[in-house]
């Protein structure tokens, strides 16, 4: 009997609508895309209305060979991906490659609870051609712009960087922050405290010298200088001469002032308030957030997690306002539902706020059986947010007070505090937002001061000089660099998770704690962009983009003749060279991308910040292949991966260089007459029995011998016989009285071991290379060969606490490739800016759920080419011929492409 087809994204998604539904439809999952732009070359066809080039993903042909068995047994289908843009391209390329003979229905739902999957049964819609066309478009220009870019940046920075619409722009935000911190210059500046013994006791700061008002952090500029004539800037001696003269005098109330208090709830959690709140409050990354929120949808716990809207249903407003009445009493409820308008630029995602699914919200209390770790966390946070978005103001008052004293000198000092008194705490009783800065004042907390009135005297409070120092601006966090994103309206819900961590995956930055730390490849592609492609990196460029893709979908704008000027640009002359006209800014990126290829100097680009050195060469600093490092004349020397690049000054810059290059000449081998070298290597230190051969091919039988030293050996005090005995290795242990094969003694990259054929074992110390016996070794390989590295596993360097994933005991271990964290279950290795002392439990789930999402490479096979069928006219007539290839050392496509939004 034919039953009607459901398809989905996600097999966990199948999996909970098929307990809905039963057994009278059929379920299945399309696990994602089924089919994308084609990955080598452009997959566009330019000179044919920009055409894309679909292809059937090799991993996705037995999926479709399984929704087609289903199709053929089906009297309907459903499609029932998520309901934004990304959502509606599946469906419509299911349908493309499906070819569906039976009814099509579109059902969309953003809850998944049994009484939402039967209404989208129900009142199912056609296909939105508009979300359609939005997606399709901006997968387009993401080729466009992603793909020659990477190129130009492969070619003239380093292999295996990419650029992309919305990573680039963000990339130049950290760049932007770390450049104003590097130009910083940190002011001193001095006041004193005091310490009133009242009930409740209270800490007033100097405010005023002489009816002059002291400076504080804010009077000063980035370059350390005052910004105004009209504040009093104290030093140290002048403050603690102060302390001496104002020490024993009575304050006299100057003035006190009361204000009523109120503070209102903020908004349903959309898309980034939830990544920024999830970094703030639980540690967790967004890409953390956005894959606990996917499960918690998907398991029916919340609605659809990608949404720029605050909006409630008319359901939820109810179940939410029933809670506040049921648990906090009525006093705590507002007489009418709160409503909130959230202005994000191009809103073109699904209806409403994130919120707990459901006709009555499950408390986190109650689901604390099915739901632990991140989960948890997680779903109660949105439940408080969503619960306290319905509830009664906070109320309070606010008081200032100015006190005054006269010095024994005769001069006027006069200080100031504040205080805070909640009376009704409203929603703080449910939820309290967090903050980006660690030293802000969340709003539940109070200040209590004294009762007071002008005139009161408050004698011999104890006073304390106090120094301080401005800050340079923080550092952007994945929380809120997203805030800014959103801000200057780039990016979308859909990319705000997979951005950081791109940026972290391209080598652009690196996580020193929460902060995100620009490397200086991020530096030279920045410096790149800036000089070449600067709309591109340009904030009000990118954003005006959205909004003209916005009209694309809207039908207000071609799609076409946008996407022609954006490629080829506004015809021109050209200058005489050959080249197009690029100094008007009517070239388009093609022509950017040829003129870029062709002027575009590596050295000069790849010099990314200079040292001026007085009497001396300046040094400068380049982003090398093997790491950073700096130059002055025919001197260099690598950069240290924990420097940041706000820390190199020239002083730095000249011990590094001034440093030992790390080879020390030991001696002269009796036997070649080759001279003995100890060096650093990049894979630790080693010795070298002559030098390397002049030129950049170099036979390996013609390269010198080297051989790593031993753990306990120091390359500074390693003697030339020590040398001489790592060289000599392998040695010949002796041969096997039984069959005659010799037995050799190494030392390999993952240690010691003795070999013998195609059988070899490891050696439990390196010194048994020397020392090892042929019995000795006869008898090792008369053991049977064990897994691993064959000796005890060494203890954990640390112990961090559960994994919130799989509840197992997270530690860091040392291993064969470098420090790594592990569950039991999962390995992954340490970044760049991980430190061993300093890495956080949420910093390693982070690092292990990567490793887990991370899919393992996959044979390729050959792709089959699906030609792009529109409804449009214009799309029906687009050639079929694919885009010219790319060079060889062209960049893979999705290195340079944003995920579609």
């Amino acid at each position: 009997m034919a039953k009607p087809l459901v398809i989905v994204e996600s097999p966990a998604k199948a999996r909970t609508i098929a307990g809905f539904l039963g057994n009278d439809y059929v379920v299945e999952s399309s696990v994602g895309h089924i089919r994308d732009l084609e990955p080598k070359g452009l997959g566009i066809d330019v000179d044919n209305g920009f055409a894309p080039q679909y292809v059937v993903s090799p991993q996705k042909r037995d999926v479709i060979k399984r929704l087609r068995a289903a199709l053929k047994d089906a009297d309907e289908l459903y499609l029932a991906t998520d309901e934004d843009r990304e959502g509606e391209a599946i469906s419509w390329h299911l349908l493309q490659e499906l070819k569906p003979q039976v009814p099509v229905k579109r059902m969309v739902f953003h809850e998944i609870t049994r009484a939402a999957i039967q209404e989208a049964i129900d009142d199912p819609r056609e296909i939105n051609e508009g979300l359609v066309d939005a997606q399709e478009t901006r997968r387009i220009l993401d080729r466009l712009y992603g793909y020659p870019v990477s190129e130009v940046l492969w070619r003239k920075v380093n292999q295996g960087l990419s650029a992309g619409r919305v990573q680039s722009p963000a990339v130049r935000l950290v760049v932007e922050r770390e450049r104003e911190r590097m130009a910083f210059r940190a002011a001193d500046y001095w006041d004193f405290e005091a310490a009133f013994p009242t009930d409740p006791g209270f800490t007033a700061t100097l405010v005023a010298l002489d009816r002059r008002r002291v400076a504080t952090g804010k009077d000063f500029d980035d370059l350390g200088r005052p910004k105004r004539d009209d504040v009093v800037v104290l030093d140290e001696p002048a403050v603690r001469e102060l302390v001496s003269v104002t020490e024993g005098q009575t304050f006299t109330v100057r003035s006190t002032e009361e204000k009523p208090y109120t503070s209102r709830p903020k908004p349903p959690f959309i898309t980034s308030t939830l990544q920024q709140e999830g970094g703030r409050k639980l540690r967790m990354s967004a890409s953390q957030v956005m894959r606990v929120a996917q499960d918690l949808y998907q398991n029916g716990y919340i609605t659809y997690m990608r949404t720029d809207s605050t909006t409630l249903s008319e359901t939820a407003l109810t179940a939410a306002r029933n809670q506040v009445r049921e648990l906090y009493g009525p006093d705590y409820l507002p007489d009418a539902p709160r409503t909130y308008t959230h202005k994000v630029k191009n809103s073109q995602e699904a209806h409403e706020a994130i919120r707990p699914a459901g006709e009555t919200f499950r408390t986190p209390d109650s689901l604390a059986g099915e739901l632990r770790g991140d989960s948890l966390r997680l779903y109660d946070m949105i439940w408080k947010r969503t619960v306290a978005s319905q509830m009664q103001d906070a109320r309070g008052r606010t008081v200032s007070v100015r006190l005054a004293a006269t010095t024994t000198d005769g001069r006027d000092v006069e200080v100031g505090a504040s205080g805070r008194t909640i009376t009704f705490p409203g929603y703080l009783r449910a939820y309290v937002e967090g903050a980006d800065d660690p030293d802000a004042e969340l709003d539940d907390r109070e200040t209590l001061l004294p009762p007071l009135a002008e005139g009161d005297s408050l004698p011999n409070p104890d006073l304390e000089a106090k120094g301080h120092a401005t800050s340079p601006p923080a550092r952007f966090t994945e929380a809120s660099l997203i805030k800014r994103l959103e801000e200057l309206g780039i990016g979308r819900p859909s990319t705000y998770a997979t951005i950081p961590q791109t940026m972290q995956d391209r080598g652009y930055v690196v996580k020193r704690g929460t902060a995100l730390v620009p490397t200086w490849t991020a530096f030279a592609v920045v410096q790149l962009l800036e000089q070449h492609f600067a709309n591109l990196v340009d904030y009000a460029f990118t954003a005006r983009m959205e909004d003209e893709l916005d009209e694309i979908a809207r039908k207000e704008t071609e799609r076409v003749p946008w996407l022609r000027e954006f490629w080829f640009g506004q015809p021109s002359a050209g200058n005489g060279d050959g080249l197009p006209d690029v100094s008007e800014g009517s070239a388009g990126l093609k022509a950017l991308i040829d003129q870029g290829m062709e002027v575009i100097d590596p050295a000069q680009i790849n010099m990314v910040l200079t040292l001026p050195v007085e009497g001396a060469d300046d040094i400068v600093v380049r982003p090398g292949r093997y790491g950073p490092y700096l130059k002055q004349g025919d001197r260099t020397a690598s950069i240290p991966d924990d420097l940041a690049p706000d820390e190199l000054t020239t002083d730095k810059a000249l011990e590094l260089l001034d440093a030992p290059s790390g080879d020390k000449y030991l001696g002269t081998d009796p036997d070649s007459g080759l001279d003995v070298i100890a060096k650093a290597g990049r894979f630790g230190p080693y010795v070298q029995l002559g030098e390397m051969p002049e030129g950049k091919k170099v036979k390996a039988a013609d390269k010198p011998r080297t051989a790593s030293l031993f753990k306990d050996m120091d390359r500074d005090s390693l003697s030339l016989e020590d040398a001489l005995r790592l060289l000599s290795l392998p040695r010949v242990v002796g041969s096997d009285p039984a069959d005659g094969v010799e037995i050799t003694a190494q030392n390999g990259r993952y240690g010691p071991y003795i070999k013998k054929g195609t059988d070899s074992r490891s050696l439990a110390e390196e010194s048994q290379l020397f020392t090892l016996t042929l019995d000795e070794a006869l008898q090792i390989l008369a053991q049977p060969k064990q897994r691993g590295r064959g000796r005890a596993a060494a203890p954990p360097l640390r112990e961090l606490g559960p994994d919130p994933v799989s509840g197992q005991p997270v530690v860091v271990k040392d291993g064969r490739f470098g420090y790594y964290v592990t569950d039991g279950e999962t390995n992954a290795s340490l970044r760049k800016g991980d430190e061993v002392e300093s890495i956080t439990i949420e910093r390693a789930a982070e690092l292990l759920q990567n490793r887990r999402d991370a899919a393992p490479a996959k044979k390729k096979r050959a792709t089959k080419k699906a030609p792009a069928k529109k409804k449009a006219a214009a799309k029906k007539s687009a050639a079929k011929k694919k885009a010219p290839a790319k060079k060889a050392a062209a960049p893979k496509a999705t290195n340079g492409s944003d995920s579609s939004d």
